[in-house]
């Protein structure tokens, strides 16, 4: 009896994030009689609460040597095995759930979900169809089936999942986030404030859901009632990264000098299964662009680009239209981890790197040829700093080529955050800051380089190259 009730109270100590106190109790547990596998099974899951995964690991696989037949501990380990990157692992074990306990919702949506992870969202949507079917208040399988359906390509049966899911599961605030941000991606930004109200007249006050109303707003021109919105998204989450850069682009806080890591991470993760679809929607040009201008500089670079550092590769768009150019290897360096992943699948690379861009540049110590910049420093308000960092990393004479977004005057300091959350600079300020890096400005050329609401993005192209010291 002491034993069980040991048991209950390790559980409710791990469901209420009381991590010390769960360990404690696992402690005494194992000095009694209790049953192994169970024990095994509970610090399992307090090991994956403090992130040590390869510890929850080996106990769920000495757990599973005893007692193969378990649905539940082959589930718990293909979700252990899921957050340690290990997906064909997870579609093993959460296939034996299944197998095991066909009846089990939460196995089947974790199949699906681990479908997801290796690109085979036809697969995953049967499994998710069957799992919401069991079990309509799971709220991770109505977002795994919406996510499937969009990787598949049918946008409106997502869509139409989002809503079923509301419905279903009413005070899931991550349901309408996800609902949201796909009426985002898709430029419906009118439903993405439907959404918004709908979830405030549900009584849900979630700074995430404010923050992403406030950027509707902005993106529809109502920017006084964004202002609004924006201020409660900030009351909720005063420090949240998402929602102060937001704010400041609305012009309610002093504007950083640069969008905070954490914001690019949590966006262009969520972003990075559609990333590539939504900007040919936008035309974007400046993979092409900087193709374009790589070509013109070959000849004075010797007839190759030598060693090449694409910086913010994000899926690896500019990598995949510049790979028939003579270099000698290229290396790609992002922020998110989901974008990387796709850039890897493209088998163009010779490394890739998850990394925020000044951290990675001051602390590597190579060299490279070329650097490419497509799009990145829209994040970055400030560049000298930035600048003087990539200038050190690159051999003399080596060819810098970045695009940005343009406005002369820029708010006086050379650049300004605009009301969609991207930096706009002057090119005077970007011309001055390459100089002072050490660079010499070859060419600089005004370009459109997408659309955003159907109006064509002022941009620039600028080739520079680092000088060559003599004597």
């Amino acid at each position: 009896m002491a034993t069980t009730i040991l048991v209950q109270q390790a559980g409710r100590f791990l469901q209420a994030g009381r991590l010390v106190a769960a360990r404690a109790t696992i402690a005494a547990l194992r000095r009694g009689p209790a049953d192994g596998t169970t024990i095994d099974e509970i610090e399992a899951r307090l090991c994956m609460a403090e992130g040590n995964l390869p510890g929850a690991l080996a106990l769920l696989d000495g757990a599973i040597v005893r007692l193969p037949a378990s649905a539940g501990l082959h589930l718990l380990r293909a979700e252990a095995r899921a957050q340690s990157d290990d997906h064909l692992g997870a579609v093993a074990d959460a296939a034996e759930a299944v197998l095991l306990a066909p009846d089990n919702a939460r196995a089947k949506a974790m199949l699906g979900l681990t479908l997801i992870e290796l690109d085979r969202p036809e697969d995953a949507i049967a499994c998710l169809r069957d799992a919401v079917r069991a079990a309509p208040g799971l709220a991770a399988a109505w977002q795994g089936l919406a996510e499937a359906l969009g990787r598949a390509g049918d946008e409106d049966a997502s869509q139409a999942v989002h809503d079923a899911a509301i419905l279903n599961v009413a005070q899931h605030a991550g349901l309408r986030v996800a609902a949201m941000m796909q009426a985002m991606r898709r430029g419906d930004f009118a439903r993405v404030v439907g959404l918004a109200v709908a979830a405030r007249q549900a009584g849900l006050a979630d700074a995430c859901i404010f923050g992403l109303h406030g950027h509707a707003l902005s993106k529809l021109d109502r920017h006084a009632e964004a202002a609004g919105i924006y201020q409660d998204a900030l009351r909720l989450a005063p420090e949240d990264p998402y929602v102060r850069h937001l704010v400041q682009a609305a012009g309610l806080l002093p504007q950083d000098d640069r969008a905070p890591p954490d914001y690019l991470a949590a966006v262009f993760d969520g972003y990075a299964g559609r990333f590539e679809q939504h900007l040919i929607g936008l035309g974007y040009r400046g993979p092409l662009v900087i193709r374009d201008a790589l070509v013109a500089q070959l000849e004075e670079a010797g007839g190759s680009l030598g060693e090449v550092l694409d910086l913010g590769c994000g899926t690896g768009l500019v990598g995949v239209l510049i790979s028939d150019l003579p270099m000698a290897g290229i290396m790609g360096v992002d922020i998110s981890e989901k974008m990387i992943a796709q850039a890897r699948d493209k088998r163009i690379y010779e490394e890739l790197i998850v990394a925020d861009i000044p951290a990675y540049l001051a602390g590597t110590q190579r060299q490279w040829d070329s650097v490419i910049a497509g799009d990145v420093f829209c994040y970055f308000g400030a560049l000298g700093e930035t600048f003087a960092a990539v200038s050190r990393k690159m051999r003399a004479g080596g060819v810098f080529v970045l695009t940005l977004e343009q406005d002369e005057g820029a708010g006086g300091r050379g650049w300004r955050l605009g009301s969609q959350g991207r930096y706009v600079h002057d090119p005077a300020y970007v011309m001055g800051c390459l100089e002072a890096a050490g660079f010499t400005v070859a060419v600089r050329r005004d370009e459109t380089l997408r659309l955003e609401a159907g109006a064509a993005v002022r941009g620039m192209v600028i080739v520079a190259r680092k000088a060559v010291l003599h004597g």
